[in-house]
């Protein structure tokens, strides 16, 4: 039961984010188009398990993260696997999908591949969402 209360509360801020226009510009500054799919993610769920999700789209994506030790949402673009890529040994079934966030913040882009795929795919991390003319507990609600 707890997953799904992280998971409702993740696509609660993520649905508070698309609901303005300053939240879907940045969005879209990062890669995301109208229609898009998000997979809503929780820190401990396995990456394999949430690359599975991924998997059903067939399109690149976005997965939201709820940070839950700075309370952060988080977002990482996700494209499709690509036999183009240079080929990287499959994730582990322990490996948290918060270790591919962390990844990614480090490197700014990665190079990996889920248990299901035959190719590697790349993530890169969305930046932040800061509100031009919002207060500081405002931006912080919509970190990403």
């Amino acid at each position: 039961m707890p997953g799904r209360i992280v998971r409702t509360q993740t696509a609660e801020r993520v649905s508070e984010l698309l609901g303005s226009r300053e939240g879907r510009q940045h969005l879209t500054k990062h890669g995301w188009v109208q229609g898009m799919p998000i997979v809503m993610s929780i820190p401990t769920e396995s990456l394999n398990d949430v690359m599975g999700l991924v998997s059903m789209h067939g399109r690149p994506v976005l997965v939201a993260m709820l940070d839950s030790t700075l309370d952060e949402l988080k977002f990482l673009y996700v494209s499709t696997p690509n036999p183009a890529l240079r080929s990287v040994d499959v994730e582990k079934d322990s490996t948290p999908i918060q270790d591919l966030f962390a990844r990614a913040e480090q490197h700014g882009l990665v190079t990996f591949r889920a248990k299901y795929w035959d190719a590697s795919s790349v993530a890169h991390p969305v930046p932040a969402f800061q509100p031009a003319n919002e207060s500081r507990s405002y931006a912080h609600r919509f970190s990403a």
